[in-house]
């Protein structure tokens, strides 16, 4: 069987942002928590709120060091498989992925051993400092990853010469027309997926009776936030589709499944793509609702996949059902949001056990919606690298052979299955102590070692013998 090195290239870099998108997308949120946790903390000296910045610091110190490690050899991939696509849009990628280390990357480099570390060792006001800034430079990151991307979706701001990229305008190139959404879009799901993912712990924690003050207020916390930042991300998430359909009409129609151009469009709730034939299969859709959806008017007209040759159709299953699966875990997590609201009045959200077991379940429903929003996104720009421009065929490396690509993948799939089986073995060390007490940790200081990873410090057997110490039974 003859190895494809262009399909083998794409699922190579498919699995490896993949792999690496659910960290970002969960620092991002957690850091700003964080930087609020802090700042409560500094002006209440509430010991509930520095409890749950330094439990919390933890988690974000090991999912950061995951991310950092997983995301580092993305930017290879574009000289090992892509070299045709780095030499064209060099002048551009180039200086934009460079802003991203040198303006984000260093930031929060320089702030986040202050905050791992300087708990007690620097002013309070400092620690405070040191993780805004972390959340700051998680943000600047978002932005220009995000706008590099934007701008391979929605091009603007160069001209071609001699099928090299010249930046033209620099403000329209990183002002693409697609950023300013797919940007705000992303910042929410950053919040929704830290918010679920804490809200879920807490939960869990509550369901346990352990630091029942302290995980109520967080609970509480993130309620209120999903309470707003849910419907808000289904508001953002509409402009970005009216905005997809006027610069990337043929992933619209593939998101919808609609073949012909025409009105009246129904939202498909199910259906089976033929790609092949060109139809659907076993259609149940809500008459004209796509329709309204889309244009904003019941008899709205919404482009069919056949107005481009098949050749420059994407994947039409994954993006339709990747789209559905995003727009499902979205409403659930309104819905969820929405039962705080009511299970608000005599503090049930924190003894309800359906709603915390709900809850626990939920804390992993953004890192899905992530990706399957993602999916939709890269899949649904096939066949092109630079939307309308630049296709994938054009863009893999020419001496790259199907083994090659073979290779590397094989690699970076046991790579990465190492980095995740050690960064859950620590990941669950942290979460199995949980908030521990401030001396508790003082005490175990000099065991440390100064690297993120050492944040998970202390071994199963101290969580354990923590809990069974008569004071935590009820003694004296």
């Amino acid at each position: 069987m003859e190895l494809d090195p262009l399909i083998l290239s794409r699922i190579q870099f498919a699995f490896v942002v993949s792999f690496h998108a659910i960290f970002p997308v969960f620092t991002i949120g957690l850091a700003s928590y964080i930087a609020v946790l802090e700042g409560l903390a500094f002006k209440t000296e509430n010991p509930a709120w520095i409890k749950l910045s330094a439990f919390w610091t933890k988690v974000f110190a090991v999912v950061f060091g995951m991310g950092v490690v997983s995301g580092i050899v993305m930017s290879f991939q574009f000289g090992t498989n892509w070299s045709n696509f780095a030499q064209a849009t060099a002048n551009y990628l180039g200086p934009i992925l460079s802003y991203e280390v040198v303006t984000a990357f260093f930031l929060e480099a320089a702030f986040l051993g202050v905050l791992l570390f300087g708990r007690d060792k620097v002013p309070a006001g400092l620690h405070l400092f040191a993780a805004i800034m972390v959340a700051t430079g998680t943000f600047i990151s978002s932005f220009w990853i995000l706008s590099a991307n934007s701008w391979m979706q929605t091009p603007a701001g160069f001209e071609l010469r001699e099928g090299v990229f010249h930046v033209t305008s620099w403000s329209e190139a990183i002002f693409n027309p697609s950023f300013p959404y797919r940007f705000l879009h992303m910042a929410l799901a950053s919040f929704l997926t830290g918010g679920f993912v804490v809200a879920g712990v807490s939960a869990w924690y509550l369901l346990l009776g352990r630091e029942v003050e302290a995980n109520r207020k967080a609970l509480s916390m993130c309620l209120w936030l999903l309470l707003f930042i849910a419907p808000a991300q289904l508001v953002v998430g509409d402009f970005h589709g009216l905005n997809t359909l006027e610069h990337q009409p043929t992933k619209v129609a593939a998101m919808e499944g609609n073949w012909e151009t025409s009105r009246n469009v129904p939202l498909l709730l199910f259906a089976i793509p033929d790609q092949e034939n060109q139809r659907n299969l076993y259609e149940i859709g809500i008459p004209s609702l796509a329709s309204m959806i889309l244009t904003h008017e019941w008899d709205g007209e919404v482009p069919g996949l056949k107005d481009v040759p098949v050749e420059e159709q994407p994947p039409v299953a994954i993006v339709f059902w990747s789209f559905r699966v995003m727009v499902a875990l979205g409403m659930l997590m309104i819905a969820f949001a929405v039962a705080g609201l009511f299970l608000r009045a005599g503090g049930r959200f924190a003894r309800n056990t359906w709603f915390l077991q709900g809850l626990r379940f939920m804390s992993i429903a953004p890192f899905f919606a992530v990706l399957s929003g993602w999916f939709v996104t890269e899949v649904g720009r096939a066949p092109w690298l630079v939307y309308g421009i630049m296709s994938q065929a054009e863009s893999v490396t020419p001496s790259l052979t199907g083994g090659m690509a073979l290779f590397t993948l094989i690699g970076y799939i046991v790579v990465y299955a190492m980095v995740f089986s050690a960064g859950v073995y620590y990941l669950m060390r942290v979460l199995y102590v949980g908030l521990e007490d401030r001396h508790d940790e003082e005490d175990h200081e000099a065991e440390r070692p100064a690297r993120p990873l050492s944040a998970a410090h202390v071994p199963f057997e101290y969580g354990e013998e923590k809990r069974s110490t008569p004071a935590n039974q009820g003694g004296h």
